[in-house]
């Protein structure tokens, strides 16, 4: 069989693609390994897919940082940087080389923007390198920039040829400071692999090394780029989100809860800014009580589901399982919870605590599909109002139905995979 390495970094809303796109091409006849962080090969398992770990666990990199999981969690939530400096970097070399043993009998490398070893292991092996891109921020566009706190000085949509070309300027400065950081860090990984060196300006941007750059995403929520590069293709969200192979079922109290009254608002931070919450679970109970509707907490915690009054708070429920049933999704902006609220057909209030979270919500408000609010303001006395009007106002009920309808007919793994059988088929390799 035809060996393929998939390989990303990050949360279940990185990995959750990856697994999705894997199977797809197992059905192609190919051969997909994952390889990811230590804490993740077990779920890769469950789903069907070899996996191998070439990147630490969450668990051993609080260790090494030497705090609380809350934290090093409301540490990296702060900065770019210090997911770069405390997790990206320090991590390149023994990733390089785990990745170069299980890319050894594979035909390409199917990887996200941020696992830095991807482009040097392709490189060195002269095997294509297949860019996911799972934001649409993460295509860095002139004409569509990032919408986040790192990217203030960018002139934001809509942008003409002179917006433009003042964000390339930004981008370029962007990209001189990353060469000045980190250029000897990653050449000194490209010399163990005998790779020649090479600036770091375009770290972020292995694309323009890529065979092939897949948009993991809606194109309502990120259309291609007009300045796109000619081998991008947008195919829509590659949807998993089952904790087993067989698939899930929502547990008999949530389903309970559900038949027995009116559907209720579901509050979640994912999978990693839940543990830097805050206030977060009991301002989402006090705004409830405060509106008299029911509401679901995800809270993240492993004690059960707790059932008080028209509130219950759970750990964990399957997105796919629960937010159809939602009166709408008070979230944290990531991509894969923006991509289930969007398929459910729910309006939506984004609550971004990082990343490509606010840019998300710039794009939700846009589409009408909801409002959103910083994290440090999330407070009962300015949620209510926000969740007021998103249940009030039918136009955004309205929105939410068409952007379920055109997501819903997208077929996202499906054609991320068909898309790499096809140039695997045609040979096209920049690497080679």
């Amino acid at each position: 069989m035809r060996k393929l390495i998939l390989t990303t970094i990050g949360t279940l809303g990185d990995l959750h693609p990856f697994i999705a796109i894997g199977l797809a091409l197992k059905e192609r006849g190919f051969k997909p390994m994952l390889a990811v962080a230590e804490d993740q090969v077990a779920k890769s398992r469950a789903a069907g897919l070899d996996a191998v770990a070439i990147l630490p666990s969450f668990e051993a990199i609080r260790k090494g940082m030497g705090l609380s999981e809350e934290e090093a969690v409301t540490r990296l939530m702060s900065s770019q940087r210090e997911i770069h400096e405390r997790i990206l970097l320090p991590s390149l070399s023994t990733c390089a080389r785990a990745l170069e043993e299980v890319a050894a009998d594979a035909e390409a490398i199917i990887a996200t923007p941020f696992v830095f070893a991807a482009p040097i292991i392709a490189e060195k092996r002269g095997i294509p390198l297949i860019i996911a891109v799972l934001q649409p921020m993460a295509m860095l566009s002139s004409y569509d920039p990032p919408f986040t706190p790192d990217f203030w000085m960018a002139k934001q949509a809509p942008v003409g040829r002179a917006g433009a070309a003042w964000n390339d300027i930004v981008y370029a400065t962007m990209r001189l400071f990353l060469a000045r950081l980190y250029s000897r860090q990653l050449n000194e990984v490209r010399a163990e692999h005998g790779l020649p060196h090479e600036s770091a300006a375009y770290m972020l941007e292995p694309q323009r090394k890529s065979d092939l750059i897949l948009g993991c995403y809606s194109k309502l929520l990120g259309p291609l780029p007009a300045d796109a590069p000619s081998h991008t293709k947008v195919v829509g969200f590659p949807f998993f989100d089952s904790q087993r192979e067989s698939g899930e079922a929502l547990a008999p109290v949530v389903e309970d809860f559900l038949r027995e009254g009116p559907a209720p608002v579901v509050f979640t931070l994912g999978t990693f800014a839940v543990h830097g919450a805050g206030r977060f679970y009991e301002e989402a109970a006090a705004t409830a009580r405060s509106l008299g509707v029911r509401a679901i907490l995800l809270t993240g915690q492993a004690n059960g589901v707790i059932v008080d009054g028209p509130v219950i708070s759970c750990g964990y429920v399957p997105h796919s399982l629960l937010f159809p049933h939602a009166a709408l999704i008070v979230h944290h902006g990531g991509v894969g919870t923006t991509g289930q609220a969007l398929r459910a057909g729910k309006p939506q209030l984004i609550v971004a605590h990082m990343g490509d979270q606010s840019d998300h919500a710039r794009r939700i408000e846009c589409l009408g599909l909801g409002l959103s609010l910083k994290a440090n303001r999330f407070t009962m006395a300015r949620a209510a109002p926000m969740l007021r009007e998103l249940l009030r106002v039918p136009s955004y009920q309205d929105r939410a139905d068409s952007a379920r309808a055109f997501v819903c007919q997208e077929r996202g793994q499906d054609d991320a995979a068909s898309a790499i059988a096809d140039l695997l088929r045609t040979g096209g390799c920049r690497n080679g």
